[in-house]
């Protein structure tokens, strides 16, 4: 008989289940209620009941568990200086789409050698989240996989789904069931009406396939998320991030009966992928918010040190502190942008 099934497929592991997860490596009460207060004040200020900017900050994605620490323990301190003007949120981005091949994050491959060790992935995300969530400090990632989430996103205070995947109807649906604020950027053309019909439809209950707490799978039946917005980061066609842009998606909004508030992305598209133009990209943000309130936050990818190098020579070859996907900006001119921020936004 002719082999019909897993034709292509070398193996089969199985993962150990969330609720083994959660059990090995549990968060406290008080990680808890941070996440619920900073999830709470997102929310706020999605609505207007909050007058606080929201900043997401930090690298590009997570690589070096010590230098993200040293990170998050900066950040953490210059966050309760801001706190009443910015609400800082650390990126936390352990999952990276790739364009076509690449280092796919932490969690798929958290030795950054190709030997794909996701129990340990996990694991290590897990543990490195509630450190940042030890300092204080309220955490965001890219939920990318669909079953990622239930291992870590009890961990997360605010989401992002991609450009790559805001057309995607399995992440639409897998958003209508997050327990965080969700931010859909633009389509990697630029468009920003699938940003709007992904909130749309994630909005709304939505039943779909995922797995349970015990990796069994199941139906998974949401009621919506409300805690949805845009995020403008540029495309094909340049960025979007100048004010005809932002009042272009903001009347878009409006008409598609959405609430009139957009986050803009500083780097990606809107900054060429070049750290050195990324401060100015954030400070135009920061003055068309002086007087389009609609605008709520922004994102900035920032690191340690700035600019990017590649995995090519292995980890022992690597700088300590600088970003291996990505560029971003260095410390200095990072908390350089928050004090900024705190003074004008």
């Amino acid at each position: 008989m002719p082999r019909v099934s897993d034709v292509h497929i070398i193996a089969n592991t199985a993962l150990p289940t969330p609720r083994e997860m959660f059990a090995a490596i549990p968060r406290l009460e008080k990680h808890a209620a941070l996440v619920a207060q900073a999830r709470g004040d997102i929310s706020k200020i999605l609505s207007g009941e909050d007058s606080r900017f929201i900043l997401v900050v930090g690298p590009c994605s997570i690589h070096d568990l010590k230098a993200g620490r040293e990170y998050a323990s900066r950040l953490a301190k210059l966050a309760d200086e801001v706190r009443d003007r910015v609400l800082v949120i650390m990126r936390v981005y352990f999952e990276k789409p790739r364009t076509t091949i690449g280092w796919k994050g932490l969690i798929m491959d958290p030795h950054l050698d190709g030997t794909n060790d996701i129990p340990e992935g996990f694991r290590q995300a897990r543990r490195f989240l509630i450190d940042v969530l030890e300092l204080g400090l309220p955490t965001a990632t890219e939920m990318l996989d669909p079953i990622t989430p239930q291992y870590i996103a009890d961990l997360i205070c605010w989401s992002a789904i991609g450009a790559r995947t805001t057309e995607s109807q399995t992440h639409r649906q897998m958003a209508s069931g997050l327990s965080t604020p969700v931010g859909f950027k633009n389509a990697t053309s630029g468009a920003v009406l699938p940003a709007i019909n992904a909130i749309k439809a994630a909005m709304q209950p939505q039943v779909f396939l995922g797995i349970d707490n015990d990796g069994r799978a199941s139906v998974v039946s949401t009621e919506g998320n409300p805690d949805c917005h845009v995020i403008l980061r540029g495309g094909d066609d340049g960025p979007n991030y100048d004010s005809k842009s932002v009042a272009d998606s903001l009347s878009l909004l409006q008409k598609h009966g959405l609430p009139r508030v957009v986050m803009i992305d500083a780097s990606h598209a809107n900054c060429g992928k070049k750290y050195a133009a990324m401060p100015v990209t954030y400070r135009s943000i920061l003055e068309q918010r002086a007087t389009e309130k609609g605008i709520v936050g922004a994102m900035l990818e920032s690191n340690l040190f700035a600019g990017a190098q590649s995995l090519e020579g292995g980890r022992d070859a690597l700088e300590y502190g600088k970003s291996v996907t990505d560029q971003c900006i260095d410390w200095d001119t990072t908390e350089a942008l928050i004090r900024e921020t705190a003074a004008k936004a």
